[in-house]
């Protein structure tokens, strides 16, 4: 399925996307060999995707390509649910950044100025100063944290359990190991934190504040953060696949 504006030269942009991937050494033979989407796909065994290129700031084409799960004939549509893991980070950014315009947060402010149900905790005598843009920028120090999910029927720990580090939560406790803003440290942990500090700030559910403040104004209607959503519509959701293209 496609969607596209009926604008001159479309198809054939499409065209140079779909058969004109380029690769490196370390995916092919060759240094500049050129692929197909299909040949992507085949080799990093991906069922399914669905793609969409923006251009001048507006949608130009969007197309889908493949099936919900492998062995399966369910098609792709542009508007099939993939989980966007760390890309989420991205949108609770914007989120977050809309709110710092409205004046409702500060780049700069101490965020446990912010935060009431749990706060950056002191380090024995030390008491960290963290600010929103590191938390936003990963240069907090926090805990080195890869929250790698729950499968299905697993219990799943509060956003509070995972900042303490207790069951059935399966990380470590957020802390401040490093200097604040010393050096960059990729973490979710930052953005668990960011999530504490933007419920506490409006009083709102994560998944219902980012629909107001992101994805309601965007018109997008098939992305949502509530951890319910892809299994009231799983008709519509693709289904993750292990490295080795077996179905999770």
């Amino acid at each position: 399925m496609i969607y596209y504006q009926n604008t001159a030269g479309i198809a054939e942009r499409i065209q140079r996307i779909e058969h004109g991937l380029v690769s490196d050494a370390a995916v092919w033979d060759q240094v500049g060999k050129t692929s197909t989407i299909s040949e992507r796909m085949a080799y990093y065994r991906v069922p399914g995707l669905s793609l969409a290129v923006i251009n001048n700031g507006e949608l130009e084409w969007a197309k889908s390509y493949g099936v919900l799960e492998a062995g399966k004939s369910e098609m792709v549509t542009p508007e099939t649910i993939f989980q966007a893991c760390s890309i989420s980070k991205h949108v609770a950014m914007v989120g977050t950044l809309r709110l710092i315009q409205e004046g409702v947060l500060d780049f700069e402010e101490d965020v446990n100025r912010y935060l009431v149900s749990w706060k950056v905790p002191a380090n024995g005598s030390w008491q960290p100063r963290v600010t929103l843009r590191q938390l936003l920028g990963h240069v907090a120090g926090l805990t080195q944290n890869w929250y790698r999910g729950f499968r299905c029927g697993d219990v799943v720990p509060t956003l509070h359990q995972v900042l303490e580090g207790q069951e059935p939560a399966n990380t470590p406790p957020v802390r401040v190991e490093l200097i604040p803003g010393s050096q960059f440290r990729y973490s979710g942990s930052h953005y668990a934190v960011l999530q504490q500090l933007l419920i506490d700030v409006t009083g709102k559910p994560f998944a219902e504040l980012m629909q107001e403040l992101v994805f309601e104004p965007l018109g997008m209607q098939n992305s949502s953060y509530d951890q319910e959503y892809p299994e009231r519509r799983l008709e519509a959701t693709a289904v993750g696949h292990y490295l080795g293209g077996e179905a999770v």
